[in-house]
């Protein structure tokens, strides 16, 4: 006897009442319209937190100058920056990192100006490395009207792909054999296209040197490791891991001396 189950009469004809629902134009345009209103609310939103946040950044920034290698541990604690400053000498360099900054642009705060402040160092000069994203309005915004929040059309079809425009930062090394961009550089890919990604990602000053952000470092620090500062210190981010190819990169080879840029460990109180 067999012990396949028959299937039931008529089931082969039954249909997915879920199927050819159909959406008539008047109903598709309110639905449009609502999402507009939607995508304006949180605009609106997204611009009173950067007012609200910015004087507590303000607080933490000030502490935040009073501890040892704050930011350089904040950032390494980052699998992408990690990876990214996976050469020792880069994280020397890193080390010397005082103070990080975001500065939103006050008219489209989705575009900013990222904004590293180092102590003096052997590497280069600058005191200051800054990398801007700056926003670029569609032509067809000229002839807006913004309305009582400020918002236009062209905010609510905002695409950073067509709007923004990364910045490069020359930097002014002190000695060429310590150049980290030249002696790691970005290596892109042999007979690929404009829109492919590097073969090799090189010095993570790169960062600052080339406009192009492939690896969208940017937006990683701005939206991600900024905001989340204190728990990227302490290494609370739980989860921040990157892909299994990233992770089996060789190790770095530099010869130059190890740095410690991780977790901070909290010292042992004193017994009275």
């Amino acid at each position: 006897m067999s012990g396949k189950k028959r299937a039931s009469p008529g089931a082969d004809v039954e249909k997915n009442p879920l199927a050819n629902v159909e959406l008539n134009d008047e109903d598709a345009q309110k639905l449009q319209d609502i999402q507009k209103d939607i995508q304006r609310v949180e605009l609106v939103i997204e611009r009173q937190a950067v007012q609200k946040l910015t004087p507590v950044y303000e607080k933490r920034r000030a502490v935040a100058k009073s501890i040892e290698k704050f930011w350089p541990v904040a950032l390494m604690n980052n699998a992408m920056i990690s990876f990214h400053a996976q050469h020792t000498i880069d994280q020397l360099a890193l080390s010397y990192l005082e103070d990080l900054w975001i500065v939103r642009d006050p008219k489209e705060p989705r575009c900013y100006t990222i904004e590293f402040f180092f102590k003096a160092n052997p590497y280069f000069t600058d005191s200051i490395l800054k990398k801007e994203y700056k926003y670029v309005p569609p032509p067809a915004a000229s002839n807006e009207t913004p309305d009582a929040d400020g918002i236009t059309d062209s905010m609510l079809q905002f695409s950073w792909a067509r709007d923004v425009q990364p910045s490069a930062t020359p930097i002014h090394w002190k000695d060429p054999e310590n150049a980290l961009t030249k002696l790691h550089p970005r290596v892109a890919e042999v007979d690929g296209d404009d829109d492919d990604m590097p073969a090799e990602a090189g010095s993570f000053f790169n960062f600052f040197e080339i406009a192009d952000d492939p690896f969208e470092i940017g937006a990683q620090i701005a939206n991600e490791i900024f905001s989340e500062a204190t728990d990227y210190f302490m290494g609370n981010v739980a989860g921040d891991e990157l892909d299994s190819e990233e992770e089996d990169s060789e190790d770095d080879d530099d010869d130059a001396e190890e740095i410690d840029l991780e977790k901070p460990r909290a010292k042992k109180q004193k017994k009275e």
